[in-house]
This record gives C-alpha cells, sequence and structure tokens, in this order.
C-alpha cells in the first residue's frame, strides 16, 4: 500500500519503519526544515566558536524492552549514549539531540517544509493537499503530529479521533539557551526547579558536544503559560537573572544568547498508545496517546505500524 505518514518526529518515523520493514511504500510529510522537532538542536555563532544547544527534550530513557532494543542500535552506530549526568537510565543523541531522528530519517523518504492543509476522502484512499495546492493520492493517512495540530487535521474527517486530539492538552515551555565566555562555576551539570525554571544543564557536559560554555534553560509549564506572549528578549533576561539565582553564584559574559518558544513542548497522555480507523483507512500516533516521553512517542508509533499490517 502507499501510506502517507504527516510529521516526521519519533513517532512517525517509527511508525514509517514498521510499514516500510513489512513492504509498505512509505512517505513522509513535514512542515520542519530537517529532523529533530522536539528533539532539535540550535547552533549559535560566538567570538569562541559555534555554541550547540538541545533545546527541545533534554534526553530519554528506555524502559520498554521493544525500545530498549531501538537504543541498543542507536549506541552500536553511535547515535546514542549515556548521559550519567542527568541520571543512571538517560540517554542523549550524539552529536546531538536529533541524531536518532536524523538517522531514522535517512532511511525513509521524507519530504520536508511541507505542510499538509487538506485531508481529502476518495473512493479508494486519501487524496493529501499540502500548501501550494499539490495533491497526492494514498491508501492509508497517518497523522503524527502534536496532538493541538492533529485535532485540526482530523476534525472534518474523523471526529471521534479530533476530540480526543483535544482532551489531550499540551504544555508550553520557554526556553532560554545561554553561551558563555567562561565556564559556570558550578559542579553539577543539570539542576531541576520548580516555580519559574523547571530545568536547566549546561549542554557542554553531554557526550560528543564542542565547542564553548553552553546553557539551556527551560521555564516551568505555569510560568511558560502565564508569559506564553512576552517578549523574548524579556524572557530570555528574566530567565538568566533565575538561573544565577538558582545556582546561587553571579554568571560570567554571556556571548550569545538565544530564546525559543514551545507552544506543545509536553505531551498530554491519553492512554490509547494509537488510534487507527480501517474503514477509513486512516492511524494516529504520537506521544500524547501514552505519555509525554520520547519512547512513548516511539512506542506509539510502533503500535499504529503493527495495528496497520494487521
Amino acid at each position: 500500500m502507499r501510506i502517507g505518514i504527516i510529521g516526521a518526529g519519533m513517532a512517525g518515523l517509527a511508525c514509517a519503519e514498521g510499514l516500510a520493514g513489512q513492504g509498505h511504500q512509505v512517505i513522509l510529510f513535514d512542515k520542519g526544515r530537517g529532523p529533530g522537532g522536539r528533539m532539535s538542536t540550535r547552533r549559535l555563532p560566538t567570538p569562541a566558536g559555534e555554541a550547540h544547544f538541545d533545546h527541545g527534550a533534554q534526553y530519554f530513557t528506555a524502559r520498554d524492552d521493544a525500545f530498549r532494543l531501538r537504543l541498543q542500535a542507536w549506541l552500536a552506530e553511535g547515535s546514542a549514549s549515556a548521559w550519567p549526568s542527568a541520571g543512571d537510565d538517560a540517554y542523549v543523541g550524539v552529536p546531538a539531540m536529533n541524531e536518532p531522528i536524523r538517522s531514522m530519517a535517512a532511511a525513509q523518504t521524507v519530504r520536508w517544509a511541507t505542510r499538509v492543509t487538506r485531508l481529502q476522502p476518495e473512493q479508494r484512499g486519501w487524496r493529501l493537499v499540502v500548501e501550494g495546492g499539490e495533491a497526492i493520492d494514498l491508501d492509508i493517512v497517518v497523522v503524527a503530529t502534536p496532538a493541538e495540530q492533529a485535532a485540526d487535521l482530523l476534525a472534518a474527517n474523523a471526529p471521534s479521533f479530533a476530540a480526543r486530539a483535544r482532551d489531550a492538552r499540551s504544555e508550553p515551555c520557554w526556553t532560554v539557551m545561554l553561551a558563555f565566555a567562561d565556564p559556570v562555576p558550578v559542579v553539577e551539570n543539570c539542576w531541576r526547579g520548580e516555580d519559574v525554571i523547571a530545568w536547566a544543564a549546561r549542554n557542554r557536559s553531554k557526550p560528543g558536544r564542542v565547542g564553548p560554555e553552553s546553557w539551556v534553560v527551560q521555564a516551568s509549564p505555569a510560568w511558560s503559560m502565564s508569559h506564553l506572549e512576552a517578549e523574548p528578549e524579556w524572557v530570555a533576561a528574566t530567565l538568566e537573572a533565575e538561573l544565577s539565582q538558582l545556582l546561587r553564584i553571579r554568571l560570567p559574559d554571556t556571548v550569545a544568547h538565544s530564546c525559543h518558544r514551545w507552544r506543545f513542548a509536553r505531551s498530554g497522555a491519553d492512554g490509547a498508545g494509537a488510534l487507527y480507523d480501517r474503514t477509513l483507512g486512516l492511524g494516529v500516533c504520537g506521544d500524547w496517546l501514552i505519555e509525554p516521553r520520547v519512547e512513548a512517542a516511539w512506542l506509539s508509533g510502533t503500535r499504529l505500524a503493527a495495528q496497520i499490517a494487521q
């Protein structure tokens, strides 16, 4: 069958791997310019060289046996490694967080920078319309986007699926990236907060990272929601000041900084695993159908591929 997957993040690519392994023709569509999504890495030029920041997911864990096997493949090929600073079961992509996604995408047909605007049911299968008007005919369509985006795509043809997506609301996250002229004088590489800052980490401490001293600071969901429409420069200055208070030190001079607002950072937890309507030939996968973890996204995509195969 010819199967289209909307969203080339962890869930969509896991589903593609499962379906391609069964001999189906799979094509993925993603509005992003390249692999990463919420496992993205940002690069900033500085006088001390290029600074790297994993500004989305900070690490992932592996608790399910099937996902552990997938992790072993990444470890063997060198696209992932343990990061003891975050815990005994913490892993990251190498040399950047998006490397596992990049590795998976390289084996698939992915159309980047392609926004899907409409799903149109046909007598046999679907017609997928992308921005610019191009239409692609498919036997089955899979929606592998954050819940809020999935709800919009599903509303016209699968209202029950759309309702579940609307109920699985994501939490936002303001993320600030800071590059410093000198090392931040603290021993710990990861800090967890509660009120304003939920997480702060020395990105340079992750395996395979190079460049100047770089820190990622992520605000709590509540603070991010309260300041969702704030100016990025104000957010950056505020979270840098909060980091100084959290670490109880005066920070070195910054040589570069940036700010990113994740509107759909931490997904909901529907619990269904994956959704598939065999009559429609329409499936849905994503971490929001299990819980907000990288592993959950992979499990959801893999389970949907198995449901389609049946």
